[in-house]
């Protein structure tokens, strides 16, 4: 494996990732998702006591994860193929972790759950795509 590739790869995704994460849960979707929780209370922290840092690193995980995928065993190599790919990748593991956590505890509710794997398979969808693009254009 490159690691040249996979290092700006995996930065330009994880930097996506954490641009639309933050226009989609917090600017245009926070009133639905705050609408759209569980039971549980006190669960959610405010703005100001998240962790910017540590969610950024989050989002990089993700990111690596999809990066080698893409190199390793998918050869995927351009927007559009990356833009599939990650939307599949996405709604299947969001679609995983969303029934789980349903199923498992207060936080959400079904509605909110549904919705936020959708809205995640954008999210990584456009991560895979910048990824596969990084992938095609970072010379080996």
């Amino acid at each position: 494996m490159n690691f040249k590739q996979f290092s700006i790869a995996t930065l330009v995704g994880a930097v996506v990732l954490f641009l639309l994460g933050f226009l989609f849960y917090a600017v245009l979707l926070e009133g639905f998702f705050q609408g759209n929780v569980g039971s549980a209370t006190g669960v959610m922290k405010d703005d100001a006591s998240m962790n910017m840092p540590l969610l950024f690193v989050g989002n990089l995980a993700t990111a690596a994860l999809i990066t080698y995928i893409f190199l390793q065993w998918a050869g995927i190599s351009t927007f559009s193929t990356g833009l599939k790919a990650g939307l599949i990748i996405g709604f299947l593991m969001t679609l995983g972790n969303n029934l789980v956590l349903y199923s498992t505890s207060n936080i959400t509710n079904m509605t909110g759950a549904l919705v936020d794997v959708v809205v995640y398979a954008v999210i990584v969808g456009v991560a895979g795509g910048m990824i596969g693009l990084i992938l095609g254009k970072v010379k080996k």
